[in-house]
This record gives structure tokens, C-alpha cells and sequence, in this order.
């Protein structure tokens, strides 16, 4: 019976133990339970949530380099205006420079010579009142004229060479180029910037902005120079997509360039009686409609031409090939004038200018011998003015079949 007591006391003893932790467990599971719980995303990054403290980070130092390279560009923005504005600057120091060293130089060399204004800017527009863009000169014969030279952005054609030789230039001299290059831009600053007094109205692009013309736009140009007074410059520009020509008039009085005029050009409604005096030469008048069709009724399409027929035999092949023209291009705008006698070119443009009787017209004196171009036509037009004599001198360029390039010069109040 003790034995047995024992026992019990002892299994009693451990039943009790084992209620004690279980109640205690119980406890400490409560107490877990109700304790607030926190967030293990919300602890310091890179502790108990790595992963997103990697993104955090990576975001962080993104937006740190977004921010540096905003702050980068706007610096290198900076520094590149205020570099332009330097150059600028410079750039007007040392023109000041210069017109002051020509203002010294130009006056005290004129002091010498004659009574010199005491103004340069009243010298300079004096010496533009003196030369012939201003006045007409009296000349005692041909050989007293003055050529003028043409050029582009890229080619220059001058009489220099004669006809011997091909009339452009070849390289062109760096001074020359430099020189024709600041009179283009000389014409575009008064085209784009210009005065009150400039015979031309503000145009507006497609989109209704500022219309601008650049080098690009410019066509073709003419300079002479008269040796005792100056540089005369006439500039011609037109936009691609504009009927109207910008034509510029500059002057160098052996100083800064002075802008002379600026004025606007349409020559839309301007039409060339072309005349031609023919006799026999079927053949090369053949040429001279293909020519002509490709040229004048393709592309200019304001045209008239008069062909002055001298003699019987050749006179139908002539009609046959006007007449397959009509019939090919539906053109209508030509005089077929048949005399029946020796050949006389005078003569000959003679009759075929007084066959024209539809009012005011630009006659163009051609040989069938000629090939020229719907730019030539252009260059006709925007050198010669109803009823007025300028004082210049119209500038052909001619190209012939054999293309050798000639240059001839025909007063612009004759009408050719």
C-alpha cells in the first residue's frame, strides 16, 4: 500500500507540472495574440525587407541622375548662349573697328584729292548719287561699257576670257567667293529685316509665320564695278513655292554695302514673243521645236513664237513640223510670216516684231542655232521693264547646240 501511494503522489505531482507549462504556454500565446502586430515591410530597408529596399534604392538614385542630367543640360544651354553672345559681341567690335579704320582711312585719303564731306555716311551716299545705278553715263561708243559679270551660289561667269574660252570661272578665287557671299547676305538681311521705305509687303508662310528666306532661295546674280566709285550688286530670290521674286540692289562705295532698293517682282503675266528668222534649215528648226516644246510648252508655258520664213523652198516641212507640234502639245501660240525673197536677218526680226498686235509683249530675238532654258526666260523677264531705261545693261547667257557658253548684252529699253 505505501508502494502503491507513492506512486500515485508521484503521477499526481507530474500531471500537475505538466498543467502548470501547459497553462503557461496558453499564456504566452495570448499574449502574443494580443500584442500589436508591425509590418515587416515598414522596417528599415535592407534589414528585414531586402528586396524592397533594393527598389527603393535603385528608384532613389534613378531619380538622383534624372535630376543631374536635367541640371547638366541646362548648364551646357548656358554656356552655348553665352558663347553666341560673345561671338557676337566680338563680331560687332570689330565691325565698329573696321568702318572706324575705313571712316580715317577713306576721308583723310579724299582730303588729299578734293574737299571731302566731313560726314563718311554723307561721302558714302554720294558716291552712290555719282554712279550710274543712280544717273545714266554718256558713252562714246560700245567699248565705253562697263559688263557686268554673273553668278550663283556656286559658278561665276565673267567676260574676262572673251569667247575663246569657257566664260566660268574655274576655280573661283577665295576673295571673290567671300566677297559674293556677304553680298547674299547682305540681301537676305534686308529681304528678311526690312525698312519702311522698301517697296514690298510682309508675307506670311503656310502655317502664318514669318516667311524667311535663306542662301537657298537665292536664284542668280550680276555685279560691275565702277573703278572710281563702287560695286554695284543686282540680287535676285525666290521661294520654291511663290510665283514672286525678291529682287535686292546693292552698293559698295568702295566701303560698307548700302542697300539701294528692295522690291518685288511678279512676272507671272509676262509673255516672250520669241522670233526667229529661217530660211531652208529644216533640220535645225526640227532641233529647235524639240527644244522649244520641252522648254516653253512643258515648262514655261508663256510663249508666243514667230517664225519669219524667207523663200518658197523649205516652207512646207516648216508647216509640217508646227503643225505636228499643234497636234502633239495643243499649241496654238504661233505666227508662221512667209516672204518670198533673199534672206536678211534684220529684216526678218523686223517684220516678225511689227506681226505681233496683242498689246504689250517682251520680244526675244533668237537664231535657230539657240538652245535655252526655261531659267533664261526668267532672266529675261526680271531684267527688262516696259517704258523705262535703267541704266544697266540686260544680261543674256546663251547655250549653244556645240555648248560653248556665250554672254551678249543688249540694252533693256530695245525690248530683246
Amino acid at each position: 500500500m505505501p508502494r502503491r501511494g507513492l506512486i500515485l503522489q508521484t503521477r499526481t505531482h507530474w500531471l500537475l507540472l505538466g498543467l502548470a507549462l501547459l497553462c503557461s504556454l496558453i499564456l504566452f500565446l495570448y499574449l502574443l495574440e494580443c500584442a500589436p502586430q508591425t509590418d515587416g515591410n515598414a522596417s528599415l530597408p535592407g534589414i528585414v525587407g531586402e528586396n524592397y529596399g533594393k527598389e527603393y534604392y535603385q528608384a532613389l538614385l534613378q531619380e538622383q541622375e534624372e535630376h543631374y542630367q536635367t541640371r547638366a543640360t541646362s548648364l551646357k544651354r548656358q554656356i552655348a548662349q553665352l558663347k553666341q553672345e560673345l561671338q557676337e559681341m566680338s563680331e560687332k567690335m570689330r565691325s565698329l573697328q573696321e568702318r572706324k579704320n575705313v571712316g580715317a582711312n577713306g576721308i583723310g585719303y579724299q582730303g588729299n584729292k578734293e574737299q571731302a564731306p566731313s560726314d563718311l555716311l554723307e561721302f558714302l551716299h554720294s558716291q552712290i548719287d555719282k554712279a550710274e545705278v543712280s544717273i545714266g553715263a554718256k558713252l562714246p561708243s560700245e567699248y565705253g561699257v562697263i559688263p557686268f559679270e554673273s553668278f550663283t551660289l556656286m559658278k561665276v561667269f565673267q567676260l574676262e576670257m572673251g569667247l575663246t574660252r569657257h566664260p566660268e570661272e574655274k576655280p573661283v578665287r577665295k576673295d571673290k567667293r567671300d566677297e559674293l557671299i556677304e553680298v547674299i547676305e547682305a540681301g537676305l538681311e534686308v529681304i528678311n529685316n526690312p525698312d519702311e521705305d522698301d517697296e514690298q509687303e510682309d508675307e506670311d508662310g503656310p502655317l502664318g509665320e514669318k516667311l524667311v528666306f535663306n542662301e537657298n532661295d537665292f536664284i542668280e546674280g550680276y555685279y560691275r564695278t565702277e573703278r572710281d566709285k563702287g560695286t554695284l550688286y543686282e540680287l535676285f530670290f525666290k521661294k520654291a513655292d511663290l510665283t514672286e521674286y525678291r529682287h535686292v540692289t546693292l552698293f559698295r562705295p568702295f566701303g560698307p554695302l548700302m542697300k539701294v532698293k528692295s522690291e518685288m517682282i511678279d512676272i507671272t503675266r509676262s509673255i516672250i514673243n520669241i522670233i526667229v528668222p529661217l530660211a531652208e534649215r529644216t533640220e535645225a528648226f526640227a532641233q529647235f521645236m524639240q527644244n522649244f516644246r520641252d522648254v516653253c510648252i512643258h515648262q514655261d508655258k508663256r510663249i508666243h513664237l514667230t517664225v519669219v520664213y524667207f523663200g518658197k523652198e523649205g516652207l512646207s516641212k516648216v508647216k509640217s513640223i508646227l503643225e505636228s507640234v499643234t497636234s502633239e502639245s495643243n499649241f496654238h501660240n504661233y505666227t508662221l510670216v512667209s516672204l518670198n525673197e533673199e534672206f536678211n536677218r534684220g529684216r526678218g526680226l523686223n517684220v516678225g516684231a511689227r506681226a505681233w498686235d496683242k498689246g504689250e509683249v517682251l520680244m526675244f530675238f533668237c537664231d535657230v542655232d539657240i538652245y535655252f532654258s526655261a531659267e533664261f526666260l526668267n532672266s529675261c523677264r526680271l531684267n527688262a521693264e516696259p517704258g523705262s531705261q535703267k541704266g544697266f545693261w540686260l544680261l543674256a547667257r546663251f547655250w549653244l547646240w556645240n555648248d560653248l557658253s556665250v554672254s551678249i548684252r543688249f540694252p533693256d529699253h530695245w525690248w530683246i
